[in-house]
């Protein structure tokens, strides 16, 4: 996969080979329904879980299934990264000077719909609380994008299409979505995958034996049960296999659990020596 990032924050996926996606159960014909009927997706589940490689192999399945006019289009997906101070402007565009003279540039959001690209707004909720307003014409019949300052109201492409994600598990009341915004999306639920498929995915992403990869599954699942210790959410799938490919790099397994597991899930160091103990009892 080529990436390009965009000066203004988003990022512009060219999709040249497909990014593994390991299924667990019905997520990808869901999704290819609500592609079909050009219904907006939320996808919601821990950091770390497979939910950003989802939507990227969704993009280059459905890039690849598409016709002749689809596949002509440079940017299939665009993808914002949400954050505290992202705002409706850096969304939609704004004018910028240009030599002489005033030029308006597309936001990240304005260019996925004139293009017709999948544009997925990544921990949407991070984003302010204005901000999730401006995608609401788009998430209804109209399919609509008011540009105000250039007085735009701009038709999505029929390619378009809207994706947001977010961790319910670590968003505050402050920080959720609001039933207006929510309930226009169909919702996805992701979480870790069970032992045997995460071992899998460790595997094939790190090129670790299965042996290993299972065993890191094991310490995954286990990290992820020490509720005694006030650990809500544990090790994402994405630390397990930075552990493996620091140990295909030569890294020592335990060497490797301490630094990509223990000191990366947490600061403290009751928690930090629990998942010491559980990887000395299920490391060799």
């Amino acid at each position: 996969m080529y990436r390009s990032t965009e000066p203004d924050g988003g990022e512009a996926h060219q999709l040249n080979s497909e990014p593994w996606y390991l299924p667990v159960a019905d997520e990808v014909q869901v999704f290819e329904a609500a592609y079909q009927q050009r219904l907006p997706v939320l996808l919601k589940g821990p950091t770390g879980c497979g939910k950003t490689r989802f939507v990227e192999h969704m993009a280059w399945r459905l890039y690849r299934q598409a016709d002749t006019h689809r596949r002509s289009v440079e940017i299939p997906m665009v993808t914002v990264a949400c954050h505290e101070d992202l705002t409706a402007t850096d969304l939609v565009g704004r004018y910028l000077l240009s030599g002489d003279e005033t030029v308006w540039n597309d936001g990240p959001l304005t260019r996925a719909v004139r293009t017709g690209a999948i544009c997925y707004l990544d921990e949407v909720v991070e984003a302010r609380k204005d901000t999730t307003v401006v995608v609401h014409s788009l998430t209804d019949h109209r399919r609509l994008l008011p540009i105000e300052k250039t007085g735009e109201l701009l038709d999505a492409h029929p390619d378009f299409l809207l994706v947001i994600s977010y961790n319910p598990g670590y968003q505050s009341v402050l920080k959720d979505l609001k039933p207006s915004t929510r309930q226009r999306f169909l919702s996805l639920e992701f979480n870790y995958p069970v032992v045997d498929v995460e071992a899998t995915i460790i595997a094939h992403e790190s090129g670790v034996d299965a042996a290993l990869a299972h065993r890191l599954a094991l310490i995954g699942e286990k990290v992820r049960n020490l509720r005694e210790h006030g650990f809500e959410e544990g090790v994402s799938t994405r630390l397990l296999v930075y552990t493996a490919q620091l140990v295909a790099s030569g890294i020592p397994p335990r060497r490797a659990c301490e630094v990509a597991i223990a000191h990366a899930v947490t600061d403290d160091r009751e928690v930090q020596q629990a998942v010491a103990d559980i990887v000395d009892v299920l490391l060799p």
